[in-house]
């Protein structure tokens, strides 16, 4: 990344207006979070870029075109997906949301042990929960944090593995419940370094800002949000 870049020169992030024109008449009233420190938020700063984490930002947003937007974070960093289920999803129902965020099993795919069924069972039943309960959900392939440079580079292989085993398990859950899916583990610049912090576990500044932009467009792809066309992807 060039020392000059910033969030408004960044061809990966959003432009002027683009924002408003994905979420113009968006219907969403209550957004609720769940998670672990990824939905918490715990970017690192990068010079050029706001150091607002990812789910405050997408609150944010939604609340430009619709101020009276309610807004609750449950995240919490180190937590597995069974502990996010279990500490979670009874706070976020009794929140009565409209749109929920569920982001987690990334600390599952840290381990050696990671069992992709079982992050399955507590993800699926946290979706059926909030999508019975009137909610449209989100769910995210998260950038393969495995490239970090932090990463030892003995670790980094089956990191790797396991967090894109995730993300494909979580992509094929999304498609069989039928959730919002933001799929960040392709994106042209997950090798990137710039893109994660120092302690080689979280994003940086920077992704928040690039996983901002993604999730808008997903929002705004939905039918009924937006009434122009959602914001295609730039060219690097």
């Amino acid at each position: 990344m060039g020392s000059t870049l910033t969030e408004a020169t960044d061809p990966w992030c959003l432009r002027p207006g683009e924002s408003a024109q994905l979420l113009r008449g968006h219907p969403w009233r209550r957004f609720v979070v769940l998670g672990d420190s990824v939905a918490e938020g715990l970017c690192e700063p990068v010079d050029g870029y706001p150091d607002l984490q990812w789910a405050d930002r997408i609150a944010a947003e939604l609340r430009g075109v619709r101020p009276g937007l309610a807004y609750l974070n449950l995240g919490r960093r180190g937590l597995r997906a069974h502990e996010v289920r279990a500490t979670q999803l009874a706070p976020a129902l009794d929140f009565a949301p409209d749109l929920a965020l569920v982001v987690c099993g990334g600390n599952d795919a840290f381990r050696a042990g990671y069992d992709p069924d079982a992050v399955d069972v507590e993800l699926t039943a946290m979706v059926d929960a909030l999508r019975d309960a009137g909610a449209e959900v989100i769910t995210v392939g998260m950038f393969d944090v495995s490239h970090s440079p932090a990463v030892p580079a003995a670790l980094r292989a089956g990191l790797g593995e396991r967090m894109r085993l995730l993300s494909s398990r979580t992509g094929a859950l999304a498609l069989r419940l039928g959730t919002l899916h933001v799929h960040l583990t392709d994106h042209p610049l997950v090798a990137d370094p710039s893109l994660y912090s120092s302690d080689g576990r979280h994003g940086s500044a920077r992704s928040d800002a690039i996983a901002t932009a993604e999730t808008l467009r997903v929002l705004g792809a939905r039918p009924g949000t937006a009434t122009g066309p959602p914001g295609a992807r730039p060219a690097p």
